[in-house]
């Protein structure tokens, strides 16, 4: 039987804690950031946490 592959697209998203948990960047910070606020910008610079009902999904595709 072949390998599993890695999802390339899901490798440059998503990243994996110590703990395990998912991280991932926000939407909406990539252009059009003149008529946006500045705690709106500065907030989106972080990083998020992958909700647990898309968990299992994400996983599959890093083939954890």
């Amino acid at each position: 039987m072949p390998k599993m592959k890695t999802n390339s697209g899901a490798k440059k998203r998503f990243d994996v804690t110590g703990t395990g948990k998912i991280k991932r960047k926000h939407a909406y910070k990539r252009h059009i950031l003149t008529k946006k606020t500045t705690k709106q910008k500065r907030n989106l610079t972080y990083f998020g946490v992958i909700s647990d009902v898309d968990k299992a999904r994400v996983k599959k595709l890093l083939v954890m």
